[in-house]
């Protein structure tokens, strides 16, 4: 998540095109574990690696190495929207 930053789980399953309940599992398990931690932003859990963990750096460098190559990861991450849409907001183009 450090090449995002925060994100949550919509976001992350857009990205990983998963189930957003199996997205919102293992973020409950990685959360458990602190090797994510968590804070709201208004009705959305925003989530981002806890820099206490102790493998944090070690981590964040091995997932970063994994996504270089992905071209199509980096434009489907381009094409996302970076927030969480506020309620009656109307969308987009």
């Amino acid at each position: 998540m450090q090449f995002l930053g925060e994100s949550y789980a919509r976001e992350l399953s857009r990205i990983l095109e998963a189930p957003v309940s199996v997205i919102q599992k293992a973020l409950k398990s990685l959360e458990k574990d602190g090797v994510i931690a968590a804070r709201v932003m208004g009705r959305t859990r925003v989530y981002r690696f806890d820099s206490r963990y102790f493998a944090a750096a070690e981590l964040q460098s091995f997932l970063r190495r994994l996504a270089e190559p992905e071209a199509e990861w980096k434009n489907r991450l381009a094409r996302i929207r970076r927030r969480p849409r506020i309620g009656g907001k109307p969308l987009w183009p």
